[in-house]
């Protein structure tokens, strides 16, 4: 997919965007770790899933914390190296453009940016039943996804303040993060401990007479959901000054203090459920309510649901930011229909506005589309996972074919002669996580439901090469593609 015509190593071609950039840089290296911490979000992870993932494998899931935190890690420093060199707002999709060539990087953009809006509906309706439960209304199908709507409604009225209220958005969420992560944790190990260490392998029977392998893999969706997020702050990389120093450390920052966080939190929830075989049999299906009012009484436990739903709010706020500077990005370059109106930009809260309304109607456009579907939350949760993957693979793999085409990384941060190695063993990684995500474990569903993540990716990957070659918007803008491969060795 690289293009016919590139311009030389440097991007002496064509509008260099980090150049002249409509962006002000009002965030600061903390607010800038904030927001990726939000977004990866230890506290809206391990509570939307906690209850799926013990059911399915039982204590040792929280293994999974370990093995995706560390393939991640390997992406994060490979995302490192990229953004140094360029810290252009959007992430991925510049990213892409300028690693590989325009084509390539308008997919990866595309799959990307369809990730990011199911995430943020994902979130979302994760957090309706614990608004329920705060405000004293039954859970319901339909009151969940009316939830989902005035979240995002919230999300992006604040993110519409402009990137001020963002950053003290994503410190305030970082702050309730901690709350609910530590001082939640603390209490539930000081006051409520049922098990001790050991049961984190014990698998309490859930592979019945075969391997536990399956099982385990199975329930490693809770881990594959977590480790995402610290791209965001290379989405933002065009509000932060310094950014080729400042944004890679924000990255691997985001993953190993918020990989603690979520492990630490799985740990004090797995350590204080009375009753795991209840959980595995599906008379228990919500233990984490259930752990919080057993341990803190009512109205302890709604104090807890009132910082988890902060949790939720900036984690949704972190990822309509991502998402809004994406599809922003993608209109700069004339990348998509209706550039014109979604590349405006507001001069006054130095926000893309109609892009960020875009990252705010479609996610509900999603949650109403889930009342046909009696298991949304996975399914959307499987179909995320699978985007954001696929995306961040797509990048990886766009690094790993420049490197071998001569691109030497020259930003602020490179990883020297390991580059190479780091950067197979992430694509490697990447490529595992994707097959274990889309795997149908459910043969006995309908085969539609069974392969309901791979029937989504495949429609999203579909209609973006139809909209692609029909469109031929890849090839409009003038931005700089393809220039980290040097000129001799792309021809």
């Amino acid at each position: 997919m690289s293009d016919a015509t590139q311009p030389a190593a440097g991007g002496a071609a064509g509008r260099s965007p980090e150049a002249g950039s409509e962006f002000r840089k009002e965030m600061g290296p903390w607010a800038n770790f904030a927001l990726g911490f939000t977004y990866l979000s230890p506290v809206v992870s391990t509570y939307t899933l906690f209850g799926t993932a013990l059911a399915t494998g039982g204590p040792p899931m929280i293994w999974a914390f370990l093995m995706a935190g560390a393939g991640q890690f390997l992406v994060a420093m490979v995302f490192g190296e990229i953004v140094a060199q360029y810290p252009i707002a959007g992430g991925v999709y510049p990213w892409a453009r300028r690693l590989w060539g325009k084509r390539w990087a308008w997919m990866t953009g595309w799959v990307y940016m369809w990730a990011l809006l199911v995430t943020i509906t994902s979130v979302a309706y994760g957090a309706g039943p614990y608004i329920a439960i705060l405000f004293g209304f039954k859970p319901t199908v339909h009151t969940t996804v009316l939830c989902t709507v005035v979240l995002i409604c919230v999300a992006v009225l604040i993110n519409y303040a402009g990137t001020k209220a963002l950053s003290w958005a994503a410190i305030i969420g970082f702050s309730a993060e901690l709350i609910g992560a530590l001082v939640v944790g603390v209490y539930l190990l000081s006051t409520h401990r049922h098990h001790g260490i050991g049961v984190i392998v014990d698998s309490y029977h859930t592979q019945g007479n075969g391997s536990y392998a399956p099982v385990f893999l199975a329930a490693a969706i809770i881990g594959f959901y977590q480790y995402y997020g610290f791209e965001a702050c290379g989405d933002t990389a065009e509000e932060v000054a310094r950014p080729g120093r400042v944004i890679p450390k924000a990255m691997r920052r985001t993953i190993y203090v918020g990989g603690a966080a979520a492990t630490f939190t799985c740990m004090s929830l797995l350590l204080s459920v009375t009753d795991y075989n209840a959980v595995i049999s599906g008379k228990n299906a919500d233990p984490v309510v259930g752990v919080l009012y057993d341990a803190m009484g009512e109205v302890g436990a709604r104090l807890v649901m009132a910082v988890v739903l902060i949790s939720f709010l900036s984690c949704t706020i972190s990822l309509q930011a991502a998402a809004g500077r994406l599809i922003y990005s993608y209109a700069r370059d004339e990348m998509v229909v209706g550039h014109r109106l979604l590349r405006r930009f507001s001069h006054a809260r130095a926000v893309p506005g109609f892009a960020l309304l875009v990252a705010a109607v479609i996610p509900i456009i999603i949650a109403f589309g889930s009342l046909i579907s009696a298991d949304a939350l996975t399914k959307i949760v499987s179909f995320a996972i699978l985007g954001i993957y696929g995306s961040f693979q797509m990048v990886v793999l766009a690094a790993l074919r420049a490197r071998l085409k001569g691109w030497r990384p020259s930003g602020d941060f490179t990883l020297g002669r390991w580059g190479l190695l780091v950067n197979a063993a992430a694509l490697a990684y990447g490529i595992f996580a994707i097959i274990n995500i889309s795997w149908a474990r459910t043969p006995e569903d309908p085969w539609y439901d069974n392969y309901i993540v791979l029937l989504c990716g495949g429609v999203v990957v579909v209609a973006g090469l139809l909209y692609m070659f029909t469109t031929h918007h890849y090839g409009r803008g003038d931005a700089p593609a393809g220039d980290a491969v040097p000129r001799k060795q792309s021809a």
